[in-house]
């Protein structure tokens, strides 16, 4: 992997990205980790390019588009829902909220 530390960059500057970008992608160091990635402007717009023309299927599109397999209907499943709503009646819950908490 071509790296440069944050503190390399900062005092060299350009040129020790233009020295590394002579061997590739350059993964920039801060505090020893990866923090960030140069290439070249050719290879971002190469990758920008592959990415507009790919067939990925965005998430929302996925879920407008999705037709449900289940065969309940909306009726049966709100029935179902209050018929167990009805069966908390009497009882506490405690979804750990912070008041919940200094009660425990």
């Amino acid at each position: 992997m071509n790296t440069l530390s944050a503190v390399d960059l900062k005092r060299r500057g350009i040129v020790a990205i233009e020295e590394a970008l002579a061997l590739g992608p350059v993964h920039i160091l801060k505090n020893n980790r990866p923090a960030a990635v140069v290439l070249w402007e050719s290879e971002y717009l190469k990758l920008l390019q592959r990415k507009s023309s790919s067939n990925t299927v965005r998430t929302a599109d996925w879920i407008m588009n999705f037709k449900p397999a289940g065969s309940r209907s909306k009726e049966d499943i709100d029935n179902q829902i209050t018929e167990e709503r009805s069966s908390w009646e009497g009882r506490r819950f405690c979804f750990l909220t912070a008041m919940c908490l200094s009660t425990l």
